[in-house]
């Protein structure tokens, strides 16, 4: 009766509660213990179909098992469902290193790629192979007993340390609140805000408004307030959750966890061999090696420090044509620069909301994934989801057949993490009926409706919803019926964000945006005028906000290139080390960032938030094509879909890319997309 162990199609959300999550994840993990003994039991000689098949078959199951239980303690977290996350956290470690380190597995693995059955096996087995030749040796397989067991131990223990770092993190986010009464406080900001924070007060049953660290209610104040005070508060409070400092110092403190993090990732790096945990990381990426990394972003920091440093000046002087003539402060430069871009091209945020109604934009978003790739999408009523506000879609060809389905959750909400990401339930697999269509999640934090109005997006909103749907659909358009490197698996960390930020082209596109937008009471169409405001914004400081990109990305590389036992993390000595370098924003010394990054310290982009910039290298001269060809061009959809979406991760992403484009990308459509020069 245990809904987690019905892992047939869907997961039973409407079923699942904290109490069936232990017992389904011990349940399974000793299943599939038992099934890898009897695989072996032959001795061999191992072939694909009685060895590898049944063990990715075995693998996936776990995955179904897990995925909705890691879902739900994102976006509907509680105290019992997070205790029974962080046990099975340990227990799934244990058994991923524990399968990593099985030496009667890897040599039956490794007998496969030695045998001549293995050049008959299509790209994608082979590749399934390699891959996992190549994780038998990262978790140790060639290490002594002593060793392996260490190993294994630093193992548990980062699962366990990075899962309290999230947690931390969304304590501390969901903790502050300011209770506002009087209504000249709120100065600035604009109605729909304003609605928000008035909501957000009624559902606690208090007058007045409720501010939060929710983004959709941080980004407003910090962008529109005009009272300074408000916005250095909230912006303190923002920059200091899970720290030492500001209105909770301490009490969700990061320091410690952060150091621990960075220790054992050293220490398991050093063991497998490397010299630090950068390049164990780009072990398994499209980069070579820690230096080439950091000469790209180098190469991305000359190109943009000059007019960075424009930027910025730019936003003083016209601060101080304002009568503003103290320094400018963090809190202050979001403010006026947003004055900033109204002045010089008449156009904000808040000005296109109207235009950008969810349903519009949804609707719109698949209407251009439709044009682009040949499918078609619909809802489907009635399923079982997480929340009333979740929707089912179905992806399907233009014959019928079935290529996918998802979740979509839009909206931001008390006990739901922050951010947007797409995550997995099923992949695309060969069952005994035929094959099996892959389901993910997509996952957003928009503000939810007012009233009876809809849900209004800012346009950086639409361009996250199009980034995860590009996600969605690298996995669920995959024509790969190897689990392992279908759809989003086994794709290197630093080419799974092409299909994302490829999407969000065509957020910037006249012709695209006639399907995204419609003015939200009476249909009116994006104004040309307004378009063409739009569009001449769209560098507006695009420099500063490299340069703030690439200081994540240098901050990310360096501690765990740079990490030292003698000396430890030293984290924010360098991160002031990289600031001086790349940063025209001074940041006051009480920012604490770095408490609250959890890409590197709670997600999986350790040594690798360059991917996101790496990738958009990928994606600016992959898109250049369409711009050459036009933006809905069907033939170059189709081979973007074929070359790129339906290989997953059978093949290395530069032979994809190269099959794709004809040729490896050139920089030099970024930076010309970035209005920058080489």
């Amino acid at each position: 009766m245990n809904p987690l162990l019905d892992t047939g199609d869907l997961p039973a959300f409407d079923r699942i509660d904290a109490g069936h999550v232990v017992p389904a994840v011990e349940h399974t993990l000793k299943t599939i213990r038992e099934e890898i003994e009897q695989l072996l039991e032959s001795g061999g000689p191992y072939r694909w179909d009685n060895l590898l098949a049944p063990l990715e078959a075995a693998q996936e199951r776990l995955h179904q098992v897990w995925s909705p239980v890691s879902h739900l303690n994102a976006v509907r977290n509680s105290p019992a469902l997070r205790e029974a996350y962080t046990t099975c956290l340990a227990q799934l470690s244990a058994f991923e290193t524990e399968l990593g380190q099985h030496e009667g597995l890897y040599r039956a693995v490794k007998s496969v790629a030695d045998s001549e059955q293995f050049s008959e096996l299509d790209t994608a087995r082979q590749k399934s192979i390699e891959n996992r030749l190549r994780d038998f040796r990262l978790s140790g397989i060639a290490l002594e007993s002593a060793q392996r067991e260490r190993f294994k131990t630093i193992q548990q223990r980062l699962s366990a340390l990075q899962a309290k770092f999230q947690d931390n993190v969304l304590d501390a986010t969901g903790a502050w609140k300011k209770h506002v009464t009087d209504a000249a406080l709120l100065s600035g900001l604009p109605e729909t805000a304003k609605a928000q924070a008035r909501q957000s007060a009624e559902r606690e049953n208090i007058d007045g408004w409720l501010l939060t660290l929710e983004f959709p209610a941080y980004f407003p104040v910090i962008t529109y307030a005009d009272d300074r005070s408000l916005r250095e508060e909230i912006y303190t409070a923002y920059m200091t959750r899970a720290s030492d400092c500001g209105p909770h110092a301490g009490r969700w403190d990061n320091s410690q966890l952060m150091e621990e993090i960075l220790a054992l990732r050293h220490e398991a790096a050093q063991l497998l061999g490397f010299g630090n945990f950068a390049e164990l990381s780009l072990a398994t990426k499209m980069a070579s090696s820690p230096d080439q990394v950091m000469q790209f972003l180098d190469d991305l920091a000359r190109c943009s420090l000059q007019q960075g440093h424009g930027d910025r000046e730019d936003v003083e002087s016209f601060a101080r044509e304002q009568g503003f003539h103290d320094p400018l402060q963090a809190w202050d430069i979001p403010y006026y620069s947003e004055k900033l871009r109204q002045q010089r091209y008449a156009v904000s945020q808040e000005e296109l909301k109207p235009y950008f109604p969810d349903a519009r934009v949804v609707a719109g978003l698949f209407q251009v994934a439709e044009r682009l790739y040949g499918i078609q999408i619909e809802e489907r009523e009635g399923l079982a989801t997480w929340h009333p506000d979740v929707r089912f879609f179905e992806i399907r060809e233009a014959d019928g057949s079935l290529c996918g389905r998802f979740f979509l959750d839009l909206y931001a909400r008390p006990d739901k993490r922050g951010g947007a990401w797409m995550d997995t339930y099923a992949s695309r697999m060969r069952v005994d009926d035929g094959t099996r269509a892959p389901v993910a999640y997509l996952v957003c934090n928009f503000s939810p409706p007012v009233g009876d109005g809809p849900s209004l997006l800012t346009h950086d909103e639409v361009i996250t919803l199009f980034h995860e749907f590009g996600h969605g659909l690298h996995h669920m358009l995959t024509r790969i019926d190897t689990p392992s490197v279908s759809g989003i698996n086994g794709v290197a960390w630093d080419a799974v964000e092409l299909p994302s930020q490829f999407m969000e082209n065509w957020c910037w596109e006249r012709e695209a945006l006639a399907l995204v937008a419609g003015h939200h009471a009476t249909g009116e169409a994006l104004p040309a005028e307004l378009f063409e405001r739009m569009q001449a914004a769209r560098n507006f400081q695009s420099a500063m906000r490299m340069l703030r990109q690439l200081e994540f990305a240098l901050v990310d590389m360096r501690i765990h290139q740079d990490y030292a036992p003698s000396r430890g993390a030293c984290i924010y000595t360098i991160l002031e080390e990289v600031r001086e370098r790349v940063a025209v924003i001074n940041a006051p010394a009480f920012n604490r960032f770095v408490h609250g990054f959890s890409h590197i310290f709670g997600g999986g982009y350790a040594a690798g938030y360059y991917s996101y910039k790496w990738a958009e290298v990928l994606s600016a001269d992959a898109f250049s094509l369409f711009e050459e060809k036009g933006i809905f061009d069907a033939v170059s959809g189709r081979r973007f879909r074929e070359d790129i979406l339906a290989q997953g991760g059978s093949r290395d992403p530069m032979d994809l890319y190269v099959a794709f484009r004809g040729r490896e990308p050139r920089i030099d459509a970024l930076l010309r997309h970035s209005g920058l020069s080489a």
